[in-house]
C-alpha cells in the first residue's frame, strides 16, 4: 500500500465516526432526550455537559457545530479529496482539523474546569478529532519532502 493511500484509508472511517456521534448528540440536543446512555453521577455525566450553558456557543448548540464540522471533514477526507491535485484541498483539511483541535481544547477545558463533568460521547468526538489531526499533520509533513524531492 502506498504512503498516500494510508491517510485516506484511516481518515475517512474516523471522520464518519465523528459525523455519526455528532449527529447523535445533535439529535439528543433537539429532542431534549436523556437517552445518552452515559452515567449521570460523579465525574461522568453526559446530560450535565450537554445541557450546560457551555453546550452552546453564541446561541448555537455545540453538537450542531460538530455535526456541520464533520460534514465538511468527511468531504475533505473522501478519496477524491485526497487525490486532488489542488493544494488548497490539503491545506483546507489541515486547517479544518487544526481548528477542530482548538475547539476540542476549549471544550475539554469547559468540561474539566467549568462543568465539572465529562461526557463520554463528547470524548469520542474529541479523540476522533485529535486522531484525524495527527494523521493529517503527519501526512502533510511527509508530503513536503516528497514534493521537494520531485522538484529536484
Amino acid at each position: 500500500m502506498s504512503g498516500a493511500r494510508r491517510p485516506m484509508l484511516l481518515t475517512l472511517p474516523l471522520a464518519v465516526i465523528g459525523l455519526a456521534v455528532s449527529g447523535y448528540l445533535t439529535y439528543e440536543h433537539y429532542s431534549a432526550s436523556t437517552t445518552l446512555a452515559c452515567p449521570d453521577t460523579g465525574a461522568i455525566d453526559c446530560v450535565k455537559v450537554t445541557s450546560s450553558a457551555w453546550s452552546e456557543l453564541v446561541g448555537v448548540p455545540v453538537a450542531l457545530l460538530g455535526l456541520l464540522y464533520f460534514v465538511a471533514v468527511v468531504a475533505l477526507c473522501l478519496p477524491a479529496a485526497w487525490r486532488s491535485a489542488n493544494p488548497w484541498v490539503g491545506r483546507a483539511r489541515l486547517l479544518a482539523l487544526t481548528g477542530g483541535v482548538a475547539m476540542v481544547l476549549y471544550l475539554v477545558w469547559a468540561e474539566l474546569f467549568r462543568i465539572d463533568a465529562i461526557c463520554l460521547w463528547c470524548t469520542v468526538v474529541h479523540v476522533v478529532t485529535v486522531l484525524l489531526f495527527g494523521i493529517v499533520a503527519v501526512a502533510a509533513a511527509l508530503e513536503v519532502p516528497a514534493a521537494h524531492d520531485r522538484a529536484l
